[in-house]
């Protein structure tokens, strides 16, 4: 599921797409709610099960901004649409051999210092990476915590990953990274490839058998607010009930 395409000069890829083994269901704005219906049921259609969700979804953006929903997007596209995408594919995942969850964070978290359901909708400030950015990849880390107790009914196990420094420039695309980070980036930090593997390592690697946990670095971490994770799920529950599934759009 994905907003772009593929290289078309990536010969391995195109050959998986030919081939079936690959299957890209693509929809332009993850945060439209009727683009990402029309998405789910072509899914539903085509699929039999998910083995493991790698739950992707995210992007920084250069200012403040909303979706149609009235939410703050980083809020809107990091927190509560992984969240719809997990209720809406549960079926498929229940079917699949590996019931696994892998919700893409960040260790931008870290630098939250304020955090409530008001901060993560409506924003009163605005700092490139490490304001609602960070907050919203906390909250995706804090309602993975929240929710894995029930999601363990059905054996499922879920956790968020940390994918590490990584070079995600794209050329022409105004980004919501500090000016400093942009050449930082460019010189140190990995390609893409190297965040794939620590995602994949996260699905698959030492800590298969946890459920609910933060991994950064490989390695187990405590989460800042985890008085809020469950106030956090109860929000976006709601919006998936209430907005997601009841409204017409």
């Amino acid at each position: 599921m994905n907003r772009s395409g593929f290289p078309a000069d990536d010969m391995i890829i195109q050959k998986a797409i030919h081939g079936g083994w690959l299957r890209i269901y693509k929809t332009a704005d993850l945060t439209d709610y009727a683009s990402l219906r029309r998405t789910f049921e072509e899914i539903k259609n085509n699929e039999q099960r998910i083995d493991i969700l790698f739950n992707n979804a995210g992007g920084t953006f250069p200012e403040l901004s909303y979706s149609k929903q009235g939410r703050e997007k980083h809020y809107e596209l990091q927190t509560v649409v992984p969240y719809i995408i997990l209720m809406e594919l549960k079926e498929l995942i229940t079917n699949g051999r590996l019931k696994t969850v892998i919700n893409t964070s960040s260790s931008a978290l870290k630098f939250t210092k304020e955090f409530n359901i008001e901060i993560l909708e409506h924003p009163k400030t605005f700092r490139k990476l490490i304001g609602p950015y960070a907050t919203s990849k906390l909250a995706l880390s804090l309602w993975t915590q929240a929710i894995a107790p029930k999601l363990a009914e059905d054996d499922i196990k879920i956790r968020s990953v940390d994918p590490g420094s990584n070079n995600t420039l794209r050329k022409g695309k105004n980004s919501g990274l500090p000016l400093l980070v942009k050449p930082l980036m460019k010189l140190f930090f990995s390609p893409p490839t190297y965040g794939a593997n620590k995602l994949y390592e996260g699905a698959l690697g030492e800590h298969r058998n946890e459920t609910g946990v933060f991994l950064l670095k490989g390695q187990v971490t405590e989460l800042k607010f985890k008085d809020q994770a469950q106030n956090v799920l109860e929000r976006i529950h709601a919006i998936y009930k209430h907005e997601f599934l009841q409204r017409n759009f």
